[in-house]
């Protein structure tokens, strides 16, 4: 079965609540969860002027395409109450694909792996704690290689 590594965040409301409740829908949508990194917390990203957001990676067994996955978590976000109003804007919840096993896939609804995950530290340090040794399937680099040249400083600490 392919396995599946997804980003969830969000920075409104009772954000514990929000990612466990997008956990149960993944597992009952999606596939199994066979890994969850600790809950991180981290300044805004993109555009800072908004709370600061909690993040946790999930390695998630399907047996789903990957056009499949995106069009259940899309529903997911929405059904939890996620509104699109702007481009990185607050958000009740947020759940990006990461990476599908190695597949190398761009279209105009879905770039697999996520384009800018090298970049954001939010989203290395806890998928670093799943999997440190994975390859990166474009730039040939693991998990681990990417979190020490990323160019992102905003502090990521274990929520508590």
């Amino acid at each position: 079965m392919p396995k599946l590594y997804l980003l969830l965040g969000g920075n409104l409301g009772d954000r514990i609540l929000y990612l466990q409740q997008a956990r149960e829908s993944i597992t009952a949508q999606v596939g199994s969860i066979t890994q969850a990194s600790a809950i991180y917390e981290t300044a805004a990203w993109g555009k800072t002027d908004q709370p600061s957001f909690l993040n946790q990676v999930l390695e998630v067994a399907t047996g789903l395409t990957p056009e499949q996955v995106l069009q259940i978590i899309n529903q997911i976000e929405h059904d939890l109450g996620r509104e699109r109003l702007e481009h990185w804007g607050a958000r009740v919840i947020d759940i990006d694909i990461l990476f599908y096993d190695d597949l190398v896939q761009q279209s105009q609804r879905l770039t697999i792996p996520h384009p800018q995950l090298h970049l954001r530290r939010f989203t290395l340090l806890p998928l670093h704690e799943l999997a440190p040794d994975l390859q990166h399937p474009v730039l040939n680099k693991s998990i681990t290689q990417l979190l020490e040249h990323c160019p992102d400083a905003l502090e990521v600490k274990k929520y508590t």
